[in-house]
């Protein structure tokens, strides 16, 4: 009874969410070039990026058009890799000049102390560094001999800033899923105070690679591991936002799901392009810094992402979970949309 007053009272929360739709994170494209050639790239950067770095002038006056900016509003600057970027610390400074809180989100392979003392100095309230198994399998993932020693000389870096808000990111896939209590115990000794997991989507790089996408039992391996570790309070251990996860929300992350996209997500992409995350499906986009005012598109576009009816296709038609799903997460939807690429929730529910 309880659990379904609270259910309820997340419903209708969502919906308040929904129409407020507040910008609370704002994720700027800063570069699509990249240091790596990940096997699970999403957008596929590559060192040959045929975009430009967007000028910052160009997104600062994007920026300076969003009007009533939520109390803890953050600009997360990503990729490709944003430290390829020579001007990262101006780009900070500037957002702090405007009250503004920012975030990157790396690879690990340019972060060393000079960088991290001048992100720090920048203003740099929150990092996220990407970690995806110990050193064989996370080197076999990131495509590179170098890349674990970087990203551990780097979450030792992160770690030591007490007033860094810092978490370890890991891609659950089939090289890293026996070895989930291995990197837990290493974050442990690093100091890390918060991980996230998530798993592959079937996009990008990924999307013919069967050696990334996880099995129904495996998936069900992952939400196991992580509830169990969320009875201790050694690391903030969570499942991401990327997902329903069936009958094991609030097991695996600190509250039911909610997609967020559009409703207190946005960004604006390399090529100027206002959506949501990312690695939604670019079908999505709803505008232009080079044409549009984008509090505008905020404020009057993007029912894609809050008018989820739509969703209600193939087997979500007839999913009794429908209701508290709405879809499961946005960049699950590519192509003609005509049916959801991964359902975490049916993957579990298999005996």
């Amino acid at each position: 009874m309880f659990t379904n007053l609270k259910r309820k009272a997340f419903q209708q929360f969502t919906k308040t969410e929904t129409k407020r739709h507040g910008l609370n994170y704002l994720f700027w494209e800063c570069t699509s070039r990249c240091n790596l050639n990940c096997l699970h790239c999403g957008s596929d950067c590559s060192k040959q990026s045929s975009h430009p770095d967007m000028p910052l002038t160009d997104f600062l006056n994007a920026l300076d058009t969003i009007e009533n900016k939520a109390p803890h509003f953050m600009v997360v600057l990503t990729g490709g890799e944003p430290l390829l970027r020579e001007d990262i610390e101006l780009c900070g400074r500037e957002l702090r000049k405007r009250g503004v809180r920012w975030s990157i989100v790396t690879n690990g392979m340019l972060y060393n102390a000079e960088r991290h003392n001048s992100l720090l100095n920048a203003g740099m309230g929150a990092l996220t560094i990407s970690l995806d198994g110990l050193e064989k399998s996370h080197n076999w993932l990131r495509n590179s001999t170098e890349s674990f020693n970087k990203v551990d000389n780097a979450i030792t870096l992160a770690a030591s800033a007490r007033r860094l808000n810092f978490d370890v990111v890991s891609c659950i896939n089939k090289q890293n899923i026996d070895e989930l209590n291995e990197i837990y115990s290493y974050l442990c000794k690093k100091n890390v105070k918060a991980w996230r997991l998530f798993t592959i989507a079937p996009i990008g790089r990924a999307k013919n690679n069967s050696k990334l996408l996880l099995s129904n039992d495996e998936m069900k391996t992952l939400f196991n591991f992580i509830s169990e570790k969320r009875k201790n309070n050694e690391i903030d251990v969570k499942f991401s936002c990327e997902a329903y996860t069936g009958k094991y929300e609030t097991y695996v992350r600190d509250s039911y799901f909610f997609c967020r996209a559009g409703i207190n997500i946005g960004s604006v992409l390399i090529d100027g392009s206002i959506s949501a995350c990312p690695n939604i499906d670019r079908s999505f986009v709803q505008g232009n810094i080079y044409a549009d005012n984008f509090n505008s598109i905020w404020d009057e576009r993007f029912q894609p992402f809050r008018e989820r009816q739509w969703t209600k296709t193939g087997k979500c038609a007839i999913c009794s979970d429908y209701k508290k799903c709405k879809g499961s997460g946005m960049h699950l939807w590519h192509g003609d949309k005509s049916e959801i690429l991964v359902c975490h929730a049916e993957m579990i529910s298999y005996k």
